[in-house]
């Protein structure tokens, strides 16, 4: 039977069955690319992204600065980067199945999904990084190591852009990640399939490849929502009832946000389906260069000649409806093309890719096919308005016809189900293009672009006024009331199992919510994955909810503050535990501050080094922090920890108690307060309070130490700050009453250091020589010598002793007999009140003074000074310190005692009682 199609074919190309398949394999193995079996189970190696997706033209027209005509290319697929978003190179996300709720135990990854992140690298990666990828390979996590440096990253972007503007972070937010995917896709790509490391590595991918493509949702949505909100108010409806489908469309667009950000969504999937896609349309060859179904062609022909051997009942004419008109197969092989052929033509109908399906469909011999792909382009006379020179027209005139062939086609189940899925896109029957879309964002697309759709067919039937000649569309499609939260809520109704379970992923919902514009909703989700203690979130979704409140901030958005706060409190955490220390300081200035304060200051305690200090006080002043609050704050934190009552000395477990861990602390943390100047009030207080505990409990070494953290200046430096400040007040009385008990302190262990000292002295007194009966000439002669020393050595430790015992003296006379109302007792009375603290200097009172008495008198009886310590009487009786008061009635029944045995001592020296001469009666 004669074909015109079949006629006009000069040049065929014969293949033979075995030859194709093997030239096929021979292909492959030299190309190294994977051909799936499923557009949505896997995809070819995907190369860095050059050019953004294509974006529709009816969006620039948003832009003030930049007004265009509209085209209705970015509705059903187009050419041309949406100004939405920002240019990022490299791949965006994976289509997976993973729920993010398991990232942190290393998720499973199927071998389809493996494949998506393991693809070919390019011929020279192999060098690059070398080391880098060799340290990663030993890591126990090579994946959270390789991204660790995404946490300094992201601060570092927000420093950088908080002034040129706050998409520039946005994109800059985006192209962090970026670089680290592109690190992790070598790791994976490196490693040995099946441990259990890389699947988390894996994991990790997946997680920074949904939040890359989530900042970039953000950044198109956002400025698209600040920079149009003004201008839609001074958009007029279209008064031009002769106005074309092009103008009445670009109108649409910018008066109305729904289908503006609609297709924002559209755009921003099409860019993830083109990330993943890559370029295989240039890397797999279809053979019939320039003749469709070749090798049905080769038969027909065949038998055309005579030849037999082709029993197979075929089709007999080969125009592009034979097979459906005559319902007759093709050849296997040809059949087996277009089920391929289809799958790909798709899939660059999913990645927006029109124009270059349409090469692709030019190339491989179905220019029929290509032209099929562009009808849905608006119809635009420009010469209708008149003008000098004659200009193109521009679209189809005929859309509306070509669109109602198309929903029919893909209602057509004898079609391949790719084939109609591609006319369903276009004509916008939904019914027909879920089946193919296997995933979240697949589902998602699907959604936003048939309602972009509907929403532009409606427009143009209801503002057109040639309506009666447009071909009619189901009611369903033409009427169709859409909402964004209806999309969403279909998503949830799906029988497809894996994107319920996609649903659920963490991104996902960020996804869906900033889609909805609902902030609030999201923040819900926030707080219900904060609350939920058992199951930690992921490092990098806890950074990417940090930033995306302080985004939020940024753009003076409100949003549930207390969740905002919940938020940032949980990313220091994560910081403090992982040791980033140089970041935490500027998380903590976006908290209130009071809340700002009791953070930083949990975090410096932990920190012990002296630079590092320094370091994180510096940190704290750049960033706005309250330091003197903070350093306050981290001593009160040490210095109450562990707090108990006072302890009696009769109840301590020796004279000087050793020095503990939990001690140690407490002199340590006093540093804090002694690297600013301005701080030498509150070190004195602060010091002050350990050294009282510290003395409750008999540690005088503990004190001591505490005691020489205070510089030695520091009460003239309290002096001269106030001076500085003009004396506009009186001094502080606080200031003031912390100075005196410093040197109230400072007497004590002065008279403490010296009576241990003293007492040392007492118990290393010369031994007297001695020498035996019968001594020999030799051994006399030694003894004196040995009495000569004694006599020189007792000299010299008499005269030591002497000295030490004047010098205890006056320092114990010194604590006893404190000026200005006694030892441990404020002078200024107008100060705020401290109930606990003015406890504490009683109780020192009643502590340390007796033991200073029983010391003194030690001393003095011990050097046989009795008189004088009967004396003692008068000092503790005198009113004038009232001493006697802060004597327990067994404390002064064991003093009373020793002044007995002195008084004895005086009685056998033939003295009074009191120590005077006895006068003869």
């Amino acid at each position: 039977m004669d074909n015109p199609f079949f006629a006009d074919i000069s040049s065929p190309i014969v293949r033979e069955a075995e030859v194709t398949k093997a030239a096929r394999r021979r292909s492959a193995t030299r190309r190294n690319v994977s051909i799936p079996t499923n557009v949505n189970e896997a995809t070819p190696a995907r190369i860095q992204m050059l050019a953004r997706t294509p974006g529709s033209s009816f969006r620039q027209a948003c832009t003030p600065q930049t007004r265009r005509q509209p085209e209705l290319s970015g509705i059903l697929g187009s050419v041309g980067r949406s100004p939405r978003f920002f240019p990022t190179p490299g791949n965006v996300s994976m289509r997976s199945g993973l729920d993010d709720m398991d990232w942190t135990a290393g998720v499973y990854l199927s071998p389809q999904r493996m494949g998506l992140m393991t693809g070919v690298d390019s011929p020279g990666s192999f060098t690059e990084d070398i080391t880098l990828s060799a340290v990663m390979l030993r890591e126990d996590d090579p994946g959270l190591t390789a991204t660790a440096s995404l946490f300094p990253n992201f601060l570092d972007s927000f420093l950088k852009h908080s002034s040129s503007g706050i998409f520039d972070l946005i994109e800059s937010y985006e192209d962090n990640c970026n670089e680290q995917v592109e690190v992790l896709k070598k790791i994976v790509n490196r490693a040995t399939p099946g441990q259990q490391k890389f699947s988390k590595t894996a994991s990790v991918l997946w997680f920074l490849q949904q939040e890359m493509v989530t900042w970039r949702l953000i950044g198109s949505l956002y400025r698209d929502r600040i920079e149009c909100d003004d201008e839609e108010e001074c958009i007029c409806e279209l008064t031009d009832p002769n106005a074309s489908e092009k103008l009445i469309i670009d109108t649409l667009f910018q008066r109305d946000s729904l289908v503006r950000q609609s297709q924002i969504v559209v755009d921003w999937l099409e860019s993830i389906a083109k990330d993943e896609a890559g370029n295989f349309a240039e890397n797999i060859e279809f053979y019939a260069k320039s003749v469709y179904w070749e090798n049905t062609l080769h038969i027909l022909k065949q038998r055309r000649l005579g030849v037999t051997g082709f029993s197979r009942q075929l089709v007999t004419e080969l125009d592009p409806d034979a097979p459906i008109r005559q319902k007759l197969p093709l050849a296997d092989l040809d059949r087996e093309d277009d089920v391929r052929f289809m799958k790909y033509l798709f899939a660059l109908i999913r990645a927006g890719l029109t124009d270059e399906a349409q090469r692709l469909c030019k190339r491989c011999g179905q220019a029929w096919r290509a032209a099929s792909l562009e009808g849905w382009k608006l119809y635009h006379d420009p010469n209708l308005n008149g003008g000098m020179m004659l200009q193109p027209v521009e679209g189809n005139a005929y859309r509306s016809v070509w669109k109602a062939c198309c929903w029919r086609m893909a209602d057509e189940e004898q079609f391949n189900r790719y084939e109609r899925a591609i006319y369903a896109a276009l004509s916008g029957n939904l019914k027909q293009l879920l089946p193919v879309c296997d995933t979240w964002e697949d589902c998602v697309w699907a959604y936003f672009r048939i309602m972009v759709d509907s929403l532009v067919e409606q427009e143009i039937r209801a503002v057109s006024i040639a309506v009666d000649e447009l071909e009619e569309l189901p009611r369903e499609y033409t009427e169709a009331n859409w909402t964004l939260e209806k999309i969403f809520e279909e998503l949830q109704a799906l029988d497809k199992k894996q994107v319920l379970e996609e649903n659920k992923a963490h991104y996902h919902i960020i996804q869906k919510f900033i889609i909805l514009g609902d902030i609030d909703g999201l923040m819900d989700e926030f707080h219900d994955w904060l609350s939920k203690g058992k199951v930690l979130l992921p490092a990098h979704l806890l950074r990417f909810m940090t930033h995306f409140v302080l985004f939020l901030r940024s753009l003076c958005l409100q949003t549930k503050e207390d969740v905002c706060v919940d938020i940032i409190k949980t990313y220091i955490e994560l910081l403090i535990n992982e040791k980033y220390t140089d970041l935490i300081a500027f998380y903590v200035s976006h908290l209130p501050s009071d809340l700002a304060i009791t953070q930083y200051s949990a975090f410096l305690e932990s920190v012990t080094e002296t630079e590092q200090r320094k370091h994180c006080l510096d940190l704290a002043r750049e960033y706005g922090l309250d330091v003197a609050a903070v350093t306050k704050c981290v001593v009160e934190n040490i210095r109450k920890k562990d707090a108990g009552e006072f302890t009696h000395h009769d109840l301590a477990p020796s004279l000087d108690a050793a020095t503990t861990k939990e001690d140690r602390m407490k002199i340590d943390v006093i540093d804090w307060l002694v690297f600013d100047p301005t701080q030498r009030a509150e070190a004195l207080k602060q010091s002050n309070a350990i050294m009282r505990k510290f003395l409750a409990s008999k540690k005088h070494e503990a004190a001591k130490e505490v005691f020489s953290k205070i510089p030695e200046d520091s009460v003239a430096e309290v002096y001269k700050l106030w001076e500085n400040q003009a004396m506009e007040t009186n001094f502080p009385a606080e200031d003031e009453n912390a100075i005196r008990e410093h040197l109230c302190i400072r007497a004590y262990l002065e008279a403490h250091e010296t009576f241990n000292e003293w007492f040392k002295q007492m118990k290393c007194a010369p031994q007297t020589p001695t020498l035996a009966p019968h001594a020999s000439f030799t051994e006399t002669v030694a003894h004196e010598h040995k009495e000569k020393k004694f006599q020189m050595d007792y000299e010299m430790w008499s005269g030591h002793l002497e000295a030490l015992t004047s010098e205890v003296k006056e320092k114990i006379y010194n604590v006893l007999l404190f000026v200005n109302g006694g030892w441990m007792v404020d002078t200024r009375e107008d100060a705020e009140e401290d109930a606990e603290r003015s406890h504490q200097m009683d109780l020192l009172r009643q502590l340390c003074l007796p033991m200073m008495g029983f010391l003194l008198h030690t001393v003095l009886h011990s050097t046989k000074q009795y008189q004088e310590c009967l004396k003692l009487a008068d000092v503790i009786s005198s009113e004038q310190q009232k001493l006697y008061q802060v004597f327990s009635k067994e404390e002064m029944r064991k003093f009373l005692q020793k002044l007995r045995e002195s008084s004895l001592m005086l009685l056998d020296q033939n003295l009074d009682p009191l120590g005077y001469d006895i006068q003869p009666k």
